[in-house]
């Protein structure tokens, strides 16, 4: 499944990080607004549990989240979405993975893992802002599953086709998000028309 978040302001910050003149601060502060949105749409599935409320005024009903959830961010360019996904969720917990891509081969390299328990009923958002070759994802959704995880939700801000297929044909059951879903791959492995490397822009790094 993919869900393509479509919100006109959504559209305009995804216009500021697309401007190659747009500097790091600003580059991050309309990351951390998309990811609001993004995030916001990667749970929007989580079941919950109607229960009784008294309101100042008389009783009435709400809802309670029945998932453990949590935010798992691909080191380092998935720190941009952290906090907003804290934001939407601070309940949830974090766990954190560090894969780098091999410029040459573009396939991914573990450097780091570290995550709370993990089991068939936590439910699992990857928040990953450049879905390009999908190889990092893959790789880090192939982790989660192993562990035993079986709700997956992938948070992007671009996705490009090539790594949405792949995603599509390895977990079938990986929902995607993003908010937009751009042209190609060029021969580097780098979204078009994409936004660059939302690492480096954001912290400001070659």
């Amino acid at each position: 499944m993919v869900i393509v978040v479509e919100h006109p302001l959504c559209a305009c910050d995804l216009r500021t990080v697309r401007d190659r003149s747009t500097d790091s601060a600003t580059f991050r502060q309309a990351m951390h607004r998309i990811g609001l949105h993004v995030c916001l749409a990667a749970v929007q599935h989580l079941p919950v549990q109607e229960v009784a409320v008294e309101t100042p005024l008389e009783r009435t009903t709400g809802a309670v989240l029945l998932s453990r959830v949590v935010a798992v961010p691909i080191l380092r360019a998935g720190l941009m979405f952290l906090d907003a996904f804290l934001t939407v969720l601070p309940t949830a917990a974090v766990g954190y993975i560090g894969l780098r891509r091999n410029e040459q081969t573009l396939q991914p390299e573990q450097y780091y893992w570290r995550m709370p328990a993990l089991d068939a009923q936590t439910s699992v958002v990857v928040l990953d802002p450049m879905l390009a070759t999908g190889g990092s994802a893959a790789a880090a959704i192939e982790q989660l599953t192993c562990a035993g995880v079986r709700d997956i939700t992938l948070a992007c801000a671009l996705a490009a086709p090539e790594g949405v297929e792949r995603i599509m044909q390895a977990f079938p059951n990986v929902r995607i998000v993003a908010t937009a879903l751009d042209r190609q791959l060029n021969d580097c492995g780098f979204i078009l028309p994409g936004l660059g490397d939302a690492g480096d822009r954001a912290f400001g790094t070659e």
